[in-house]
């Protein structure tokens, strides 16, 4: 008799157990679609589409017209494509830094000088620096490129760390929803582990 109870109480525990991970899972699954179509709406409302440079083989042309060396070029395409996902976000993204390096000579935002100058080299001293007509020194206009292509391909590799996180989200959803059903089919006695096994009896 107490076997029995034992046993009705560890079969409630296993339905219990059952059910909280496949709504965990159902909920993980739905929450991670429901991402995923958030990134890629949000991404369809900017219409951003790749421009014709964007292939490997324009933009290597490019960076070598443009004497950019040692940078790391795309190897993605997203030339007349609608960037409405994460992958081509993301692709997008990688272009953005390129034409923003032949923008600012290969430089970044921290090699570049703070003020402009009339011979265009720039200059980190006020006193040699380009004057407004209020006598204050012009900030370097290449490093405004810089910081606008940075927020801006940041923005797009947010959408693509979105989208990752979603499908992960997706995935961890699925399996504890396979697990929970796992777990059912066992509380309910749909798998039954052979008696000569569980008393440890059996022989390969």
């Amino acid at each position: 008799m107490q076997n029995t109870s034992r046993g009705r109480v560890r079969r409630l525990g296993g339905i219990v157990t059952a059910a909280i991970l496949v709504i965990f899972g159902i909920v993980a699954v739905v929450m991670g679609l429901d991402g995923r179509s958030a990134v890629h709406s949000a991404l369809k409302q900017q219409g951003v589409v790749g421009l014709p440079h964007m292939t490997p083989t324009a933009i290597t042309a490019s960076a070598k017209e443009a004497g950019l060396q040692d940078v790391e070029l795309p190897t993605c395409s997203v030339a007349a494509t609608a960037v409405d996902d994460g992958a081509a976000a993301r692709c997008f993204a990688q272009y953005m830094r390129i034409d923003a390096l032949m923008a600012t000579d290969g430089r970044t935002y921290a090699q570049m000088p703070r003020f402009a100058t009339p011979d265009g080299r720039g200059t980190n001293d006020p006193a040699r620096a380009q004057k407004s007509p209020d006598g204050r020194p012009v900030e370097n206009p290449a490093r405004g490129v810089w910081v606008t292509a940075t927020a801006l391909s940041n923005a797009l590799n947010m959408s693509y760390m979105g989208e990752r996180i979603a499908l992960f989200g997706v995935a961890v959803g699925a399996a504890f929803l396979l697990v929970g059903l796992a777990f059912a089919v066992f509380a309910t006695g749909g798998a039954r582990i052979p008696p000569r096994l569980r008393r440890g009896q059996g022989r390969a």
